[in-house]
């Protein structure tokens, strides 16, 4: 009778812990747009899962009022925790106000609302897009000087991201006040292609119809840049060689272009946030708390050969895609 008390007990105090910490996860994503989003998507997904925490996830379709839905919908819910990354920067003051009055913990991920100082946070994680888009231009400039062309005119174009979101609005920012800094190049022209292959194909197609010479493509993604590189194809020209390609977020596609010599450079923006994730929301179980400040990942820049300068002190060098590509998970 008493093993029969002790091992009930023992049971109890099991189910209560695991009650305690059987968490239910409200995600509101944007949508699949890009490999990069697929991949930032199943991360957070899976380590929800792994973890034991029921997910209550929602593609938004790259549609603000989809994620306005969701967002209420996990509120009504009375879900324990809202991920939210959104698809554009603003309109969304009212309802992240909603989340702080129903006193459900808000943890921003990726991409950072403009609202940013007017709501509560648990805390915030994502990519410097400033930074990133410095970089592209950063190392093109280390690159064209190590060619032998630094002091040469170069005509640049730019696909941008959609438009209002959170990447295209500081990459843009980025790579403008870095060109500053080289008189030398031009942007010639930008147009956005949404993130996806398929706009970024059909873009780089209008540039090349209506643009003589064309030395350089900015690309705010990769997908964007893998479309263009088919454009460029369909053109006769050599991706690569006849224009320079420089991408950004790094995923595997962007490397095998790079050891294919179809494009130049990618400068990384990692989408596996769950070693960042889980801990967070662990802690915050436990009572800590993590201030305000937007947590970024070390990054790093991607090329042919490495060894080209990218940070703005000179010291982080490039890293040879060859030498990484089959460590690339996504």
């Amino acid at each position: 009778m008493k093993k029969l008390i002790a091992l009930v007990l023992a049971l109890t105090l099991v189910l209560s812990a695991s009650s305690a910490f059987a968490l239910t996860i409200g995600f509101s994503q944007i949508g699949q747009e890009s490999d990069w989003r697929t991949a930032n998507t199943d991360n957070v997904c899976n380590a929800i899962e792994e973890a034991g925490w029921e997910l209550v996830y929602s593609d938004g379709q790259q549609k603000q009022e989809n994620q306005v839905q969701a967002l209420r919908s996990f509120i009504t819910q009375g879900v324990d925790y809202i991920l939210f990354t959104g698809v554009v920067t603003t309109g969304w003051d009212e309802v992240l106000k909603e989340v702080n009055e129903a006193e459900i913990p808000l943890i921003l991920l990726d991409r950072i609302p403009s609202c940013v100082d007017d709501i509560e946070y648990a805390a915030a994680f994502g990519g410097d897009f400033v930074e990133e888009g410095k970089r592209m231009v950063r190392w093109l400039a280390n690159y064209l000087e190590k060619e032998g062309r630094g002091e040469e005119e170069i005509n640049i174009v730019m696909l941008e991201g959609t438009t209002g979101a959170d990447a295209q609005v500081g990459r843009s920012e980025g790579i403008l006040a870095e060109l500053e800094n080289h008189p030398n190049m031009t942007l010639v022209e930008s147009q956005t292609g949404n993130f996806t292959r398929a706009e970024g194909q059909q873009v780089m197609e209008t540039f090349l119809n209506s643009i003589d010479d064309i030395d350089v493509l900015l690309a705010q993604n990769d997908d964007m840049a893998l479309g263009a590189i088919e454009a460029i194809k369909s053109a006769g020209l050599k991706p690569g060689e006849d224009i320079i390609i420089i991408g950004c977020d790094s995923v595997k596609a962007a490397f095998e272009a790079i050891v294919a010599g179809e494009m130049n450079c990618t400068v990384e923006c990692t989408p596996l946030y769950a070693d960042f994730l889980i801990p967070t929301i662990e802690g915050l179980e436990a009572g800590e708390t993590y201030g305000r400040d937007i947590i970024h990942p070390e990054e790093y820049c991607y090329d042919a050969e490495g060894g080209i300068p990218y940070t703005e002190d000179g010291e982080a060098l490039s890293i040879k895609a060859a030498d990484v590509i089959d460590e690339r998970v996504y």
